[in-house]
């Protein structure tokens, strides 16, 4: 079967009967990951609909399926639930992000965390969805998304200090530590699943570009390179160790994504020889979708590599199709900076990142993703 060019990021807008078990989750603090036990009719619900999903994205000629991220509430935070030693509260504000005037827009709360005991990666639920999806897959491949390694040690240290005295871990080199053996742990059992791909999700690159008003240098952050080095010798960490068990290790990059909006600026240009020409991915899933990514010469850095590159060209955050002559002219751009035949075409990130979902409906959404297929049948001549 010839590969498509064309890939989905993971994420599909879930359906209302599955909304309505997901829009219950994150007003309950008294509930356990992933939350079966605690609504009649909630994993009947979301096992139907993860097979429809299935069934749906190869009838659009998806060949590297997810489960359309259907069993999540949020594209990052439920791999955290999922660990041993992780507790999930309510916290008194939701992520901040720009709303479509340019004012505040908030997300949901039930973003609060606490590590109640050493964090271990075994025995995690990502490993029975992936299981459910494989046996339904045919021919076709399976990929797992999952939130990325350094960026969930930033939102642990930085933003949340769940390190310290009277802390499980008592300072951030002993949480890094229990972290990536997490992470290690989670991808042998993947591994051992029959697992092929992984891919994570990673929004905090541009927290390091300094044309990003809501970067570390815009708040005033000492150490900030150190601090990038951190964050991509985290990342490395935990590729080089897929690849030692013979995993394929993609990553998927952008700006946010949540309720048709984003969470902040800043151009590849700016971060391109770290967070690109430095980590050890196999294939990175970038955000293209609109002129906040800057010159798309910023893939010169990934020059003399032996890589792939996703273009997120397209958008899932608007209701109507995108501009297909742009589109073009970015492919074509590209292909003069990379070869041809290590580029594919996607949307800048998911359809729905959390389960609320960008807003457009499934009919615009699946239309979008047909456009993408006839776009990238017509560039790659397939």
């Amino acid at each position: 079967m010839t590969k498509s060019r064309f890939q989905l990021v993971g994420s599909l807008l879930r359906p209302a009967d599955l909304l309505k078990y997901k829009s219950q989750i994150e007003k309950r603090e008294d509930i356990q990951y992933p939350f079966y036990a605690d609504f009649d009719g909630y994993q009947a619900t979301e096992t139907a609909a993860i097979s429809d999903v299935i069934a749906a994205q190869k009838a659009h000629g998806i060949d590297i399926l997810t489960d359309g991220e259907y069993s999540k509430s949020m594209w990052h935070l439920d791999f955290l639930w999922g660990l041993k030693g992780i507790e999930r509260h309510i916290a008194d504000h939701g992520y901040r992000f720009e709303d479509h005037d340019g004012g505040n827009f908030e997300t949901r709360k039930d973003i609060a965390l606490a590590i109640t005991e050493p964090l271990s990666g075994k025995n995690h639920h990502f490993i029975d969805i992936f299981k459910e999806v494989k046996a339904q897959a045919g021919t076709a491949e399976v990929k797992t998304t999952v939130w990325g390694a350094a960026h969930a040690f930033t939102e642990l240290t930085v933003f949340d200090h769940l390190y310290g005295e009277g802390q499980v871990y008592k300072t951030t080199d002993e949480l890094k530590t229990g972290l990536i053996n997490a992470y290690k742990e989670f991808l042998f059992e993947y591994k051992q699943a029959g697992g092929t791909i992984i891919q994570f999700d990673d929004c905090l690159w541009e927290l390091f570009a300094d044309d990003n008003q809501q970067s570390f240098f815009a708040e005033g952050k000492g150490g900030v390179e150190g601090l990038a080095d951190e964050f991509v010798a985290v990342n490395n960490a935990v590729v080089d160790y897929g690849h030692e068990i013979g995993l394929r290790v993609w990553t998927h990059n952008c700006r946010g994504n949540y309720a048709s909006r984003h969470a902040a600026g800043g151009s590849y240009a700016a971060i391109a020889e770290k967070f690109l020409r430095d980590q050890h991915y196999d294939r990175f899933f970038l955000e293209w979708d609109d002129e906040r990514a800057g010159d798309i010469t910023a893939l010169k850095a990934l020059q003399g590599r032996d890589v792939e590159v996703v273009l997120g060209l397209l958008s899932s955050k608007t209701n109507t199709l995108d501009d297909e002559a742009r589109v073009l002219r970015l492919l074509n751009q590209a292909a003069t900076i990379l070869p041809k035949e290590n580029l594919y075409l996607s949307h800048q990130c998911g359809f729905a990142s959390c389960d609320g979902g960008n807003e457009l409906t499934q009919q615009e959404q699946w239309a979008k993703i047909d456009q993408g297929q006839k776009i990238a049948a017509s560039f790659w001549q397939e």
